[in-house]
């Protein structure tokens, strides 16, 4: 994504508080592609644990994971262990899941090389996430097994 000026990036962050789901949902998009989000990591997160619409937490957590990038992951993880209501945290975890990275050898490898980084986190709430999410993993071996049993 192109970079935002100043006036471009003020319009999307006043967008994130658009009565208008969709207008939020494209701020989230629009916000997780930055290079730098580091400015506007409240602003992200705030989007992630939308109460009015999980289309705005869907549309952010997918485009933050999109980056394929630890900074990406981490502010999902870090919704992810703040959602207090089930349907958001349903709704995080729904694209963490259905990550596209999980279907390849070396997107498989990347996510767990971040999650294994992220459990080391400062934050305890994304290193929990992280952990829980490794531990949820087979080991390599074993879908190499199975997968051998299907042919």
């Amino acid at each position: 994504m192109a970079p935002l000026d100043g006036q471009e990036l003020s319009t999307v962050v006043q967008n994130a508080d658009s009565p208008v789901w969709s207008v939020r949902a494209a701020a989230g998009r629009q916000l997780a592609m930055l290079d730098q989000i580091d400015a506007v990591t409240e602003v992200i997160h705030r989007l992630l644990l939308d109460v009015q619409d999980t289309a705005v937490i869907h549309e952010t957590a997918v485009a933050l994971l999109e980056r394929q990038d630890t900074i990406g992951l981490r502010c999902v993880l870090l919704a992810r262990s703040y959602a207090s209501n089930t349907w958001t945290a349903d709704e995080i975890q729904a694209a963490l899941d259905c990550n596209p990275g999980w279907m390849a050898t070396e997107g498989v490898d990347r996510l767990i090389k971040q999650y294994r980084e992220l459990a080391t986190d400062q934050d305890a709430g994304v290193r929990d996430e992280a952990r829980w999410l490794l531990a949820r993993l087979r080991p390599r071996g074993e879908w190499a097994r199975d997968s051998e049993g299907d042919s």
